[in-house]
C-alpha cells in the first residue's frame, strides 16, 4: 500500500467516523439516516449522469451493492436508538475486517503479506476490546446483534464494491449508481418496517443529514477507489482506524465517559496502522 493510499484511507476514516456522529446526534436516528441517504442517491444521479454507462457485466455487482449498503445502514439506525456511538461503532465496525480477510484468504481474491495479517489482527484485538463494554457497562444488550447485522453487511459490500469496481474500471460511476441503488432500496424497506413518520424531519435534522451525507459519501469513494489499487482486505481493516476518532469525537464533543479500556483499544488500534505499513 503506498503513502497516498495510506493517507486517503485514513482521511476517509475520519470522514467516516463524523457521519456517525451526525446521525448519532439526531433526534431520530432512522431520519438521519434516511436523509443522508436520499441527500447521497441524489448526488449520485448527479455524478452518475456525467459517466458513462455501467455495462452489463457492472449491473450484479452494483445491485448486491445496493442491497448491503441498504442494509447496513438499516441495521446502524436501529442500533443508534439502543446504544451511543462508542459502544455501537466498535462492535458494528469491528467484526467487518476478519470476515473480509477470511473470506479473501478461502477465495483467493488478494494475495495477504504475513505482516498484514498481524496488522489486521492487532486492529481487530483493539476493536474487540473497544466493543466490550457493551457487556460489562449494563448497556442494553439489543445493540449488539444490530451492530453486528451491521458488520456483516460492512464485510458484504466491502467485498462486493472492491470487486465491482475493478471490473467497472471506474470508481466514480461505480460509486454514483451505488447510491443511487441504495436509496432506491433502502426507502420502500424503512417505510415498510417504520411507517411514513420517519418523513417528519426538522430543518435541523435536514442540516445534519445533508453534512452527513457529504462525509459519507466522500469517504466511501475515496475507500473503493483505495480498493482499486490496495488490497481489498487490508483497505478494510485500515478503515476500522475510524473507531479511534469515533471514540476521540464521542469523548471530546459529545462527553462520551473515557476510561482504561477505552485508551488501551485506542493504542492497539494505532499499533495495528502502524504495523499495516511496514
Amino acid at each position: 500500500m503506498s503513502a497516498t493510499v495510506f493517507l486517503a484511507v485514513l482521511a476517509a476514516a475520519f470522514l467516516h467516523a463524523s457521519w456517525n456522529a451526525l446521525v448519532k446526534t439526531g433526534v431520530s436516528k432512522v431520519t438521519s439516516m434516511f436523509i443522508l441517504t436520499l441527500v447521497q442517491g441524489g448526488v449520485g444521479l448527479v455524478i452518475a449522469l456525467t459517466r458513462d454507462w455501467p455495462t452489463w457485466e457492472v449491473l450484479p455487482w452494483l445491485a448486491a451493492s445496493g442491497v448491503f449498503h441498504a442494509g447496513y445502514k438499516l441495521f446502524l439506525s436501529f442500533a443508534y436508538e439502543q446504544g451511543d456511538l462508542s459502544r455501537v461503532y466498535p462492535i458494528a465496525r469491528g467484526t467487518a475486517p476478519l470476515v473480509v480477510t477470511l473470506v479473501s484468504a478461502v477465495l483467493l481474491i488478494d494475495a495477504i503479506a504475513p505482516v498484514e495479517y498481524v496488522a489486521i489482527a492487532v486492529l481487530s484485538c483493539g476493536i474487540a476490546l473497544m466493543a466490550r463494554g457493551a457487556f460489562a457497562s449494563g448497556e442494553s444488550r439489543a445493540l449488539v446483534p444490530l451492530a453486528l447485522g451491521s458488520a456483516m453487511m460492512t464485510a458484504g459490500y466491502s467485498l462486493v464494491d472492491g470487486l465491482g469496481a475493478r471490473v467497472a474500471g471506474d470508481a466514480v460511476m461505480y460509486v454514483a449508481w451505488l447510491f443511487v441503488l441504495d436509496a432506491v432500496i433502502f426507502t420502500p424497506v424503512l417505510l415498510a418496517l417504520r411507517g411514513r413518520g420517519v418523513l417528519r424531519a426538522s430543518a435541523r435534522d435536514w442540516s445534519l443529514g445533508t453534512v452527513a451525507a457529504g462525509a459519507s459519501y466522500g469517504a466511501y469513494a475515496i475507500a473503493v477507489w483505495a480498493m482499486t489499487q490496495a488490497p481489498i482486505a487490508l483497505v478494510a481493516a485500515l478503515r476500522e482506524t475510524s473507531i479511534l476518532f469515533a471514540v476521540l469525537i464521542g469523548w471530546l464533543i459529545m462527553g462520551d465517559r473515557m476510561d482504561r479500556t477505552k485508551a488501551l483499544a485506542a493504542a492497539l488500534i494505532i499499533l495495528g496502522v502502524m504495523v499495516s505499513r511496514l
